[in-house]
């Protein structure tokens, strides 16, 4: 048995579980008395648009917008698709979501409102609220990912500084039936984290963001300082209990746990043994490695695949190199393990690391002898944050190009197998 092999399949394995072409059909309503709206946005937008146009009823009434990441769009007949950019909100992004939060508000009670969330919908959907412009979204933005924030952090303050967000097109939807298709990437798969809870009520409030900013020791822009210290809570985020939620649904119809179940499938199906260690992996991507590596060094000439998913971060210096958490993640894990006899691969599942052109990565019982003779010093390039040049210069960064669906990132450590 292969076991780059082996670990690439088991990769697609977990992709292919969450696409949604396969997934979201079951989940489909049935058409309204009225018309049925479907807006959204995410990694996964586009795919998950055609598979409601594959599956939508030709007789029945049906239009919509959704935006999705530069290259990730797809050809669709009667939902328009966008495509603006991810990580750090553009203005195609903000005319979008603008545009969105108008057609809702033109629908009636016989009417449904169909939003398809997936990652990434934070920054694709950013139109920034009234008093902060779109440079100082993106400031703001930049400033939190450098400092290796959560997504949940992120979130916390996007809600407050975005229009759709936290629970406002849900808010905007006139007590039209609402119902939102998520596909999950944040740990916990809690909808109101999910591209920042479009239809979701909001539990946190503008101190909890200014909390944030100020952990992270993030200088505030003038127009998002003076939204954050005098918006008025009702002004604020509709939050639990809110009528505008009583004929809202947020449905979740996939996640990291399915996909990493459907990786243990592949790996069991070649005869190899495998564990799902968690689906909900958190923290600095060189602190997860070490553990990853522990776990590895304990397992005794066993034949076992250990899985897990969830999300790492990197906090980066002011000059640093490029690579994604999971090229980071792999970096660090090889020099850990050393000579312990293990490969092992880390992705994200939207197939995009960070904001690189790669996946992710691979590494072997070699890696680390393959580098030294091309004169490559591993923990140097871990420090510059360089991991994309290090398993560039061996060939072992992983190009699957965007996958158009989107669960969080993908790691398996394979023990025990030469």
């Amino acid at each position: 048995m292969n076991p780059r092999e082996l670990l690439l399949g088991s990769f697609r394995a977990a992709v292919a579980a969450a696409d949604p072409a396969r997934i979201l059909p079951p989940h489909l309503p049935a058409p309204p008395r009225g018309r049925t709206l479907v807006v959204g946005g995410g990694k996964a937008a586009a795919s998950m648009a055609a598979a409601v146009e594959a599956h939508w009823p030709a007789d029945a009434p049906l239009s919509g917008l959704v935006v999705t990441r530069y290259q990730h769009s797809l050809p669709t007949r009667r939902i328009e698709v966008v495509e603006a950019s991810h990580p750090l909100p553009d203005g195609r992004g903000e005319e979008a979501a603008l545009r969105m939060l108008e057609m809702a508000g033109q629908l009636g009670p016989d009417d449904l409102l169909l939003a398809l969330i997936s990652g990434g919908g934070s920054s694709l959907l950013a139109a920034p609220v009234e008093g902060v412009t779109l440079k100082e979204l993106r400031q703001v933005t930049k400033a939190l990912l450098n400092a290796g924030a959560t997504i949940h952090d992120i979130n916390t303050v996007r809600k407050r500084l975005t229009r759709l967000s936290g629970g406002r097109l849900a808010q905007a939807a006139n007590g039209a039936r609402t119902l939102a298709l998520i596909i999950s990437d944040v740990v916990g798969d809690d909808p109101t984290h999910i591209a920042s809870g479009p239809c979701a009520p909001d539990p946190t409030t503008c101190a909890d963001a200014l909390e944030r900013l100020l952990r992270f020791r993030i200088t505030l822009p003038a127009g998002v300082r003076r939204h954050l210290e005098q918006t008025a809570p009702e002004a604020d985020t509709p939050k639990p209990g809110n009528p505008c939620f009583a004929n809202t649904e947020n449905r979740v119809i996939a996640s990291a746990r399915a996909s990493l179940q459907a990786a243990c499938t592949y790996f069991e199906q070649h005869g190899i043994p495998a564990m799902v260690l968690s689906d909900c992996v958190s923290g600095d991507a060189q602190a997860v490695a070490k553990q990853h590596a522990a776990l590895a060094r304990g397992v005794k000439s066993r034949l076992i695949a250990l899985i897990s998913g969830g999300e790492t971060t990197v906090t980066l210096r002011p000059q640093h190199g490029r690579g994604g958490r999971n090229a980071e993640f792999l970096l660090a894990l090889a020099l850990e393990l050393k000579d312990t006899p293990a490969w092992a691969i880390a992705c994200d599942t939207d197939g995009i690391d960070g904001s690189e052109d790669n996946a992710g990565a691979l590494i072997g019982p070699d890696t680390l002898r393959r580098a030294h003779a091309r004169g490559l010093d591993a923990a140097n390039f871990l420090v510059a944050h360089d991991s994309h040049g290090f398993f560039a210069a061996l060939g072992d960064l992983i190009v699957s190009g965007p996958t158009r669906t989107n669960v969080n990132d993908y790691r398996a450590l394979l023990l025990g197998l030469d």
